[in-house]
């Protein structure tokens, strides 16, 4: 017979701050005459945090294994001007989609490099390229917004599976599943957790610290890319601003889900939980119809406490070794 443990269950669930956090959200929105409870919301919610889930999880490998990418907001808007780019220059939809993911590889390299061989600190480098890719981003589009002359590009973003599920979802899904079994059942993942939990006693059993570190950042880059496309698709134009926030948001997000800045704890099932905090809050601020400058405002205190939270914690265990 199986023992069901109640105190070991609460303890779990209590656990995962971010779901205690949505459900709180969600029985506070009972109490207000609004549609946040129909179908049409929930998947639209779902739709649009999609593609930022997608770069939570990029991001979420680099953060486990002991660093960390401001320059995926950067990486992103690069990620869907190339794309539409190319598309423009008579390239097909696949091809444009590849090369747009081959320049945040790309980025990633640079990152890697500078970040695990060059030893130089992940946190200005990273702040300082994403300065650049932005730069680069308005040089390309003179600081205008693009749009693509192909309409099936449209289409990758806002088209439905089945006429019900909407492809950003799906995309997503497929991506949370890659990620998860690169995490957990590969050695490439387990090695990335080691990396996180204690750098020197990785490098002691033979693990390759460096080439892993530098791989991170390479997917991450990629997964950043990637997601500008998703976004340019759904909005049907490219643009230098779309990442100015993008950052620090995902970045919180991750944390909030369960992933420790500190590296070594976390994964794809905690990203998805960590980003639908922020999608849900957005969410219901809007059914709420709350200033948006009131809205920035909470998410800027949300993003400190959360950022406040991580390293109190961290300094308990670091205390209580």
């Amino acid at each position: 017979m199986i023992d069901f443990n109640g105190k070991m269950i609460i303890k779990k669930f209590t656990k995962q701050k971010a779901v205690i956090a949505i459900l709180a959200m969600f029985v506070l929105m009972l109490f207000f005459p609004t549609y946040f409870f129909t179908a049409y919301n929930l998947l639209d919610l779902l739709n649009s945090a999609s593609i930022y889930i997608v770069l939570a999880f990029g991001i979420t490998l680099v953060i486990i294994g002991e660093g960390i990418d401001l320059s995926i907001g950067g990486t992103l808007c690069l990620g869907g001007i190339v794309a539409i780019m190319c598309m423009n220059a008579g390239l097909p939809i696949w091809l444009s989609i590849v090369c747009s993911v081959l320049v945040g590889a790309v980025i990633g390299v640079i990152n890697g490099f500078l970040v695990v061989y060059q030893k130089c600190a992940p946190f200005i480098i990273t702040l300082g390229m994403g300065l650049v890719l932005t730069g680069v981003a308005q040089q390309l589009t003179d600081a205008h917004p693009i749009t693509p002359n192909n309409f099936e590009f449209m289409m990758i973003g806002n088209g439905k599976l089945f006429g019900v599920i909407p492809n950003s979802i799906v995309i997503m899904l497929v991506v949370f599943v890659l990620t998860h079994i690169l995490l957990r059942y590969t050695q490439f993942g387990r090695n990335i957790y080691a990396i996180g939990g204690d750098y020197e006693v990785a490098e002691y059993s033979g693990i390759s610290v460096r080439k892993i570190q530098a791989a991170t950042y390479v997917i991450c880059g990629a997964a950043a890319s990637f997601s500008g496309v998703l976004l340019s698709s759904t909005l049907n134009t490219g643009h230098s601003i779309y990442g100015d926030r993008i950052p620090l948001v995902v970045i919180s997000a991750v944390v909030v889900g369960g992933t420790s800045l500190a590296g070594g704890v976390g994964g794809a099932p905690l990203a998805m939980l960590g980003y639908l905090v922020f999608g849900v809050m957005e969410n219901s601020m809007n059914m709420l119809r709350i200033s948006p400058y009131i809205q920035e405002v909470i998410r800027g205190i949300v993003v400190v406490t959360i950022l406040c939270l991580d390293s109190y914690g961290r300094k308990r265990k670091r205390e209580a070794v």
